[in-house]
C-alpha cells in the first residue's frame, strides 16, 4: 500500500502535464491548420497569376501583329505579315502549355481559326479584322478572371493588370483603327464617309479613354508599391507611347485631310514605344509575384518550425515527469537493497530471528559433556 501511496501525486502531476498538453496542442493544431490553409491557398492564386502573366506576355505580339495586319488588309494586301504568323505560334505554344488551367484553351481555339480565315476576308475586311481585335480582347479578359489577376489584393498589381491586359490592347487596338479609318476616309465618297465619319470619330474617343485610363493605373501603381523599379522603368515608357499616339492623333486629323506620312512615323513610334512598356510592366508585374511567392515560402518554413518547436516542447513537458520518477526510485534503492536472492537465514536475521538462534534449543544434536554432568551429580 506504501508504494502506491508514494505513486499517486506521481501519477496526478503526469496527468495534469498530459491534459495540459491536450489543451495546448488542440489550439495549437487548429491554429497551425489555418494558417498553412491560407498560406496554401496563397500559393496556389500566386502561381496561377504567374500563369497569367505568362499568357498576357505572347497575347502583347498578338494584338500588335493583328493592328498590322488589319492595316495591311485595308491598303490591299492578303498576305499576313510574318508577325502575325509568329504570334499566333508564341500564344499556342503558352496556352498548350498552360491553356487547362486557365480555361482559355477552348477560346483560343475559335480565335486562331477566326485569325486563319482573314486572309480569305475580301468583302468586308475591317469588320472581319474588328471582330478578330474583339475576340483578342476578350481572351486578354478571360486570361485575367481565371487566373485571378483581376482580384489580386495588391494595390500595384491591380492597376498593373489591369494596364496590360485592358488600357494597353484596347489602346493599340483604336490606335491602329483610328489611323486605318483616317486613310479610308481620305479616299472615300460622299456615301462612304457616312458610314466611316461616326466609326472614326469612336476610335479617336477611344483612343483618348484608354490613354487617359493607362496613365492613371500606371500612375496609381507607382503611387503605392514595394517596388524599387517600378517608377523610374514606366516613366520613360509611358513617356514615348503618348507622345506616338498624340502624333499619330495629329497626323489623322480628325475632320480634316489626314497626313499619311505623319501617321507612318507616329505609328512605328507608338509599336517601339508599346513594346517597351508593355515589356516594363509584364517584368514589374513578374518580379512582384516572385517576391510574394518567396515571402510565402519563407511563411511556409517559419509554420513548420514553429509546429516542430512546439511538439518538441510538448514532449519534454510529457517526458520530465517520467525521468523523475525513474530517478526517485532509483535513488531509494541502494546496492543491496532487495531481497532476491537472499538466503532464508539472513532474511530471518534481518526480521529478527537471528538474535535468539543460540537460545532455542536443539533437537537431536549430543553434546559430550552432559552425559558426563549428570553422572557427577549422581
Amino acid at each position: 500500500m506504501s508504494v502506491s501511496v508514494e505513486n499517486r501525486p506521481t501519477r496526478l502531476r503526469s496527468a495534469v502535464a498530459v491534459l495540459l498538453a491536450v489543451l495546448i496542442l488542440v489550439p495549437a493544431g487548429y491554429l497551425f491548420f489555418r494558417v498553412w490553409q491560407t498560406n496554401s491557398n496563397e500559393r496556389d492564386n500566386t502561381k496561377l497569376e504567374q500563369l497569367g502573366v505568362e499568357y498576357l506576355t505572347v497575347l502583347s505580339p498578338l494584338v500588335s501583329a493583328l493592328a498590322e495586319a488589319e492595316s495591311s488588309a485595308l491598303q490591299g494586301v492578303s498576305a499576313p505579315p510574318p508577325s502575325l504568323t509568329a504570334a499566333v505560334n508564341g500564344v499556342s505554344a503558352v496556352d498548350q502549355r498552360v491553356g487547362d488551367a486557365l480555361g482559355t484553351r477552348e477560346r483560343w481555339t475559335g480565335l486562331r481559326e477566326k485569325i486563319g480565315r482573314l486572309p480569305s476576308a475580301t468583302t468586308d475586311v475591317l469588320q472581319a479584322h474588328v471582330e478578330v481585335a474583339d475576340l483578342t480582347l476578350a481572351l486578354y479578359n478571360a486570361v485575367r478572371n481565371n487566373s485571378t489577376l483581376v482580384r489580386d489584393p495588391d494595390n500595384d498589381l491591380s492597376n498593373l493588370q489591369q494596364a496590360v491586359g485592358v488600357d494597353l490592347p484596347t489602346t493599340v487596338t483604336q490606335v491602329s483603327r483610328m489611323g486605318d479609318l483616317a486613310l479610308l476616309l481620305s479616299g472615300a465618297g460622299a456615301a462612304q464617309q457616312a458610314t466611316l465619319g461616326p466609326q472614326f470619330g469612336a476610335a479617336v474617343q477611344a483612343v483618348n479613354t484608354a490613354v487617359g485610363s493607362l496613365t492613371d493605373h500606371l500612375q496609381a501603381a507607382v503611387d503605392d508599391t514595394n517596388s524599387a523599379t517600378l517608377s523610374g522603368n514606366l516613366v520613360s515608357s509611358l513617356d514615348g507611347f503618348r507622345r506616338g499616339v498624340e502624333s499619330l492623333t495629329r497626323g489623322a486629323n480628325p475632320g480634316g485631310k489626314p497626313d499619311g506620312s505623319v501617321m507612318a512615323i507616329a505609328q512605328s513610334q507608338v509599336q517601339t514605344a508599346l513594346i517597351a512598356l508593355s515589356g516594363t510592366t509584364i517584368r514589374e508585374m513578374t518580379g512582384l509575384l516572385k517576391d510574394r511567392l518567396d515571402n510565402l515560402n519563407t511563411q511556409r518554413i517559419e509554420a513548420l518550425v514553429a509546429a516542430g518547436a512546439l511538439v518538441l516542447l510538448l514532449l519534454v513537458v510529457l517526458i520530465l515527469p517520467l525521468t523523475g520518477r525513474r530517478r526517485r526510485v532509483t535513488s531509494r534503492r541502494t546496492p543491496g537493497d532487495t531481497t532476491r536472492g537472499m538466503s532464508v537465514s539472513q532474511a530471518e536475521a534481518e526480521r529478527g530471528y537471528g538474535n535468539h538462534l543460540d537460545q532455542m534449543p536443539t533437537y537431536g544434536e549430543v553434546n559430550p559433556t552432559r552425559r558426563e554432568r549428570s553422572g557427577a551429580l549422581r
